[in-house]
């Protein structure tokens, strides 16, 4: 059925596809990329801090890796969203309306795979050591040192509650109960 401009409702969902798509394919980069953002913002810390051999510089990994691994979070849970709302809501309603059983089977159909669980608990295990290990361990290696500061002992205490703030929502986010409804993450 077409309105007085021509413009079908299976052209529409066929638009919003498109538009979420794109969104996802863009959120997707983003979120990869900080992975690497990541990595070269703690090797230059680490090397900054050796260099200068002031573990006290360490304590800049917190909050970076906070930061930046809550971006990573947030863009991931937003991928998932999408692929959960195409299956759930534009496939089913578009395959309604061309009389077919699926419309964009492969939203489902490449979480199917076997290796799914296993790849979802690496991936995870990825993004604890990323943004959670490494800079508790930048904070062991500063508590370590013997040059603790009162003020910035109360600092990486701070930081570290911060760190394990972010592991506990890392751990919880992979769990399959918090997805949206529908398939929970395009990996």
């Amino acid at each position: 059925m077409a309105d007085e401009r021509g413009v079908t409702v299976a052209q529409l969902l066929l638009a919003e596809y498109q538009t979420v798509k794109d969104e996802q394919k863009a959120r997707i980069g983003f979120r990869d990329n900080l992975l690497y953002v990541t990595l070269a913002v703690v090797a230059a810390v680490v090397a900054a801090a050796a260099q200068a051999k002031q573990p006290s510089m360490l304590l800049a990994l917190p909050p970076v890796c906070v930061v930046l691994g809550w971006t990573y979070l947030v863009n991931d849970e937003k991928i998932s969203a999408i692929g959960s709302y195409v299956s759930g809501e534009l496939g089913p309603r578009l395959a309604e309306l061309a009389h077919t059983d699926v419309a964009f089977g492969w939203e489902g159909a490449h979480r199917a795979d076997a290796r799914r669980a296993s790849r979802k608990v690496v991936q995870c295990g990825v993004d604890l050591l990323a943004f959670c290990v490494v800079p508790l361990a930048g904070l062991v290696v500063y508590w370590a040192s013997g040059q603790v500061a009162a003020g910035l002992l109360v600092l990486s205490v701070t930081e570290a509650l911060a760190v394990a703030g972010l592991g506990a929502q890392v751990m919880l986010y992979a769990q399959p109960s918090t997805a949206v409804a529908g398939p929970p993450d395009t990996r």
